[in-house]
């Protein structure tokens, strides 16, 4: 089973064998047949277990136990301890989920979740950067990173002193010498590359720390993706990215390769592939350090697929790129780009 925190851990201990069981038969039945990510099989488990207990507490000795009424009270219950309405439909989800796949494997007579009902998630328009902001903050590194053959008098590259450091991975320590100058190159084209191919591609960020080096193709310039559920598409990019990444790998990658290194495109200043966790707070300090709106990779997503469709790209194309099962996931930009014309409007016209 995925680790869950220690207070899911503790539940999942205390749950009758039966019940426990269950909840490990369900996130193996996740994990190895669905092909869920180890993220989506522990949010489910964490539902999951969270649901169970409930129903212990309300008497259900055994799995036959559960029906529509404890679904419904542990829905309530939730309600009440202020759970957010997307909270609440992702958690009603989960117990859909889980029911429907307990008929089938013969564990309950019914499939007593069809029946349940979730409040309608309320969707936030997502903030987006400009265009010339979004420009800002991908140059961010270039601007900063050492030309060829320099040896850099100053630490390696970091956003303005006032800003705590882009990324949080420690190097291993000082080396002496040109290792120390190559390392000190290669930590802002790391970022820099990084910052390119989020834009450029509109790619989650999980995906962008998950590529290999043989997932580009440079002569087409497109990067094979693995997204949700192990789906595989194509993804292109534009030139700044290419210029990125071919100093990433001609002088940034070379510096920081290491026993752990594998064939991972990104790599953290230690060696091991670049962490997702790293990745956000990369981005998080070169915006704050240029000034911008607080962003995250996924601001960059949402920019990226923004821009697009101001641009005149089709809504169906855009849904390619970034990996939508459903264009209803994508048609919120569409949104996006009404409101922020119409925010114009406000602003520009005599008559608004």
């Amino acid at each position: 089973m995925s680790r869950p925190d220690r207070g899911t851990r503790a539940m999942h201990h205390a749950l009758p064998p039966e019940l426990r069981d269950a909840v490990d038969d369900f996130a193996e039945h996740l994990s190895r047949v669905r092909n869920r990510s180890a993220h989506t099989v522990r949010a489910y488990v964490t539902d999951l277990v969270s649901l169970l207990d409930h129903a212990v507490r309300m008497g259900c000795v055994d799995l036959a136990e559960l029906d529509l009424s404890v679904l419904r009270s542990w829905l309530a219950k939730q309600r009440t301890t202020g759970a957010a309405r997307t909270s609440l439909a992702r958690r009603a989800a989960s117990a859909r989920a889980f029911s429907a796949w307990a008929h089938r494997a013969g564990l309950l007579s019914a499939d007593v979740g069809a029946a349940l009902a979730s409040p309608r998630a309320h969707r936030e328009l997502p903030s987006v950067l400009r265009a010339d902001q979004a420009a800002a903050l991908v140059e961010a590194p270039a601007r900063q990173a050492p030309p060829v053959g320099s040896a850099p008098t100053n630490p390696p590259v970091r956003p303005a002193p006032s800003v705590s450091p882009a990324p949080t991975d420690p190097s291993p320590g000082p080396t002496p010498g040109a290792a120390q100058t190559a390392e000190a190159e290669a930590v802002p084209l790391r970022d820099w590359v990084l910052l390119e191919l989020l834009y450029a591609t509109g790619v989650r960020v999980s995906e962008a720390c998950g590529l290999d080096v043989g997932d580009v193709d440079h002569g087409r310039r497109v990067i094979r993706v693995f997204g949700k559920g192990g789906r595989e598409r194509a993804v292109p990019y534009g030139v700044p990215a290419q210029r990125a990444l071919d100093e990433w790998l001609r002088r940034g990658r070379p510096a920081l390769v290491g026993a752990r290194s594998g064939d991972a495109l990104l790599l953290g200043a230690r060696g091991g592939r670049l962490n997702p966790t790293t990745a956000r707070q990369i981005v998080g300090a070169y915006a704050e350090a240029a000034g911008l709106p607080r962003t995250s990779p996924h601001g960059l997503r949402h920019s990226a697929a923004t821009h697009l469709l101001e641009g005149g790209a089709d809504l169906r194309a855009v849904q390619e790129l970034l990996g939508h099962a459903s264009l209803a996931s994508t048609q919120i930009y569409t949104h996006v780009s009404v409101e922020r014309l119409r925010a114009a409007y406000r602003q520009a016209h005599p008559r608004a």
